[in-house]
């Protein structure tokens, strides 16, 4: 583009919940759509990682969706499926900010340092330049795949979440749902209710508990979290963290047992699956529904990970403490909705300080 010194202020990778407030925050500082920062988003549309839901998965069954700052979640019907809600609240949302949202940019490769200026290059070969990156690219693209004894050797059908589209696919065939998290309860109860057989895998039994009602409760998880990667250390799955909340849904699966874990695998056959406890089963299907991981691989020339796999991030939770004028949102304790629209929030903050500071620096 220019040529001269960084095209960009800020360029902010991801337009969903903690994209879509990052770049509502850097409005609020001052900050010019298209001329001071941008959003760029590998979607065709608006909706985040939301598009890519399966429509059964209706609104009053998704995790709870936190209303984007300066702009109120109208109540939508519960029955219609998250990802069309979503998609029409973030489209609205955009709309009604004029946020500068780029579509389809798929970020292949993030170089450069903030002294240099940041060099975002896409898929399609456009390039920019930036003097700082908020990343909010989530974790919908990275499905985390565990590995089994003899799983190679398995003929039935093998899917991730990440690939899921409709219990219809599995009429007639006994299903394993692999995942001790809220989608894995949800997959199980879905199938159920079409006459489908299941059989559930968790690593550890199920931990069910209530629903919280201080409000100090989500401050003590977010702090567990940022704990692990102040310390450089990989964010523990969500589930681990804060448990299943018991709802009446969840407790009529108990008591029909479709939410009954059959423990850990040891092995797989070529169409069953040997538990720890030395039982085995016939399965057709192994649907992994076994979360994600950070999708930052388009980052992986800046070297951010630490011995330990994780990234060292500063106090702020936003920071990448090894790469400065680099931000993660929607990264760790930020990853779920609410955690999103502060990191975002937070992650503006940082950014236009950071470029206050070098605007008043001496320059020769």
């Amino acid at each position: 583009m220019s040529g001269v010194g960084p095209d960009l202020k800020t360029v902010i990778i991801g337009a969903g919940q903690a994209g879509l407030s990052a770049a509502h925050h850097l409005l609020r500082k001052g900050h010019k759509s298209f001329e001071d920062f941008m959003v760029l988003d590998a979607n065709d549309g608006p909706g985040g990682a939301w598009l890519h839901r399966w429509d059964s998965l209706t609104f009053d069954r998704a995790h709870g969706l936190h209303p984007l700052p300066g702009f109120a979640l109208q109540k939508p019907d519960p029955s219609e499926p998250a990802s069309a809600v979503v998609a029409r609240y973030y489209g609205a949302y955009e709309a009604h900010f004029r946020l500068p949202v780029i579509r389809p940019f798929k970020v292949k490769a993030v170089n450069g340092s903030l002294e240099t200026g940041f060099t975002i290059l896409a898929a399609d070969g456009r390039k920019l330049t930036a003097q700082t990156i908020i990343n909010a690219t989530g974790t919908w693209d990275k499905p985390y795949w565990p590995s089994y004894r003899g799983q190679r050797e398995f003929t039935g059908r093998q899917l991730h979440t990440h690939n899921f589209r409709s219990p219809d696919e599995f009429l007639g065939k006994r299903v394993l749902v692999v995942g001790g998290g809220t989608s894995a309860a949800q997959f199980l109860l879905q199938f159920e209710a079409h006459g489908i057989q299941t059989l559930w895998s968790t690593r550890r039994p199920p931990q069910w508990r209530t629903a919280p009602t201080e409000k100090s409760w989500g401050i003590g998880i977010e702090a567990e979290v940022n704990e692990r990667t102040h310390a450089g250390l990989p964010p523990r799955s969500v589930v681990s963290v804060t448990g299943l909340p018991m709802t009446d849904f969840y407790a009529a699966g108990i008591e029909s047992g479709v939410l009954i874990s059959r423990g850990k695998i040891a092995s797989f056959g070529e169409r069953s699956v040997r538990f720890a406890d030395g039982s085995s089963e016939r399965i057709d299907v192994v649907l992994w529904a076994t979360g994600f991981r950070a999708s930052l691989d388009h980052l992986a020339s800046l070297n951010l990970r630490e011995p330990g796999g994780g990234i060292l991030m500063d106090t702020d939770s936003v920071s990448v403490a090894r790469v400065p004028g680099l931000f993660l949102v929607g990264y760790g304790a930020s990853a779920s909705t609410i955690g999103a629209t502060r990191a975002g929030r937070a992650a503006a903050v940082r950014s236009s300080a950071l470029l206050d500071v070098r605007v008043l620096l001496p320059t020769f």
